[in-house]
């Protein structure tokens, strides 16, 4: 989801925890494979935890970590690349594609002591009804950041406004073909969780109708846009646009009056995964009340930890960025998994609207 990555201070801090740790620790428990969305785990910096060290030096496991920016990109990897990974991230409607393709494996939930800090809530879920592939790991809605100085006045109210006339060329949109069609079918009348090709038709022509009053498509680029005041409007995961917030006192932000997608984020075991045993004893270092508090608190988003959550600020806890009402809530929907026929063809309309 999905904090902005320098690649070459990663490959640096990569190079260096490499040396330091080959030079001086010797990891008798193996090592495991993480795949994840970009800085979406606390790492140490300004005073934070960082998990990953923590979690070698407990276990005595080294952690290779790398990352992904969209759930395709997730999806890419798995089926088609020889890289071995232990855990992964994927989001709802990923995670009951992946199931669905014997792309990931069954959790030994005996060894999740911690899995009783996971609020019920986010059990049970259409994804995986029967919990046996995935652990909730955070969870969110896509709202809307803009600018106070560069939208001309407008009121921004819901996702209409990303095809206002008065912002062209100040307008971003997300870059990934599940939210921007969803967004345009939110306005087009289509089915957002289980979408049809008759949806992506409007929702295909809603968007090529956008097109021309875009600054760019973006993902992870969307930091250096709004933080930098370089664009007026974008849509995005609500932890980013926190963290953006946080960074440009210019920017504020709006829940789409016409709902959005609510997502949950969750972690699973491939099917190809070598080292099941290091992967479930890192799942549930993540479900430790005071290590999945330090990963809200860094990246932003919702915790589904309820021992984490009683552990955050009432200023968080109150925030309805990172914690919507539930009458919002319940306006929102979760993307459901397509037929591969319907999802390989928004695939290939969403890559026309950009080739437009």
């Amino acid at each position: 989801m999905k904090k902005m990555i320098c690649l070459a201070l990663i490959c640096l801090m990569a190079v260096g925890a490499a040396l330091t740790l080959g030079g001086c620790q010797s990891f008798e428990g193996g090592e495991i494979n993480v795949y994840n969305w970009g800085e979406f785990i606390s790492d140490g910096s300004d005073g934070s935890m960082n998990v990953i060290a923590e979690f070698e030096e407990k276990y005595n496991i080294k952690v290779n970590y790398t990352t992904y920016e969209t759930n395709e990109q997730l999806y890419t990897m798995l089926k088609e690349s020889n890289s071995s990974y232990d855990v992964i991230f994927p989001s709802d409607y990923m995670v009951e594609k992946l199931i669905a393709e014997n792309l990931v494996q069954e959790i030994n939930f005996d060894n999740l002591s911690n899995y009783k800090n996971v609020d019920e809530a986010y059990k049970n879920k259409s994804f995986d009804p029967d919990n046996k592939y995935s652990v909730p790991y955070s969870w969110g809605v896509v709202a809307l950041c803009y600018n106070k100085t560069m939208v001309n006045g407008e009121e921004i109210k819901g996702f209409s406004d990303l095809w206002n006339e008065n912002l062209k060329g100040k307008i971003l949109m997300i870059d990934n073909s599940r939210d921007a069609m969803a967004i345009a079918m939110t306005l087009t009348g289509g089915d957002p969780t289980n979408a049809t090709k008759a949806d992506i038709d409007k929702a295909y022509e809603k968007l090529v109708e956008q097109k021309p009053l875009l600054k760019k498509y973006v993902m992870d680029l969307v930091f250096n846009e709004m933080e930098g005041s370089q664009a007026a409007i974008a849509p995005y995961y609500a932890g980013d646009i926190y963290t953006m917030m946080g960074n440009n006192e210019d920017l504020d932000y709006c829940l789409p009056e016409e709902g959005s997608n609510y997502f949950i984020d969750s972690i699973c075991i491939p099917a190809s995964a070598k080292n099941k045993e290091g992967a479930e004893k890192f799942i549930n270092f993540l479900l430790e009340a005071e290590v999945a508090k330090a990963n809200a608190e860094y990246i932003g988003y919702s915790t589904p930890n309820s021992a984490a959550f009683e552990l955050l600020d009432d200023e968080v806890k109150n925030n309805p960025l990172i914690y919507p009402p539930k009458e919002y809530l319940d306006k929102c929907y979760l993307f459901a998994n397509l037929p591969q026929d319907v999802y390989d063809y928004m695939q290939t309309k969403f890559t026309d609207v950009k080739a437009q």
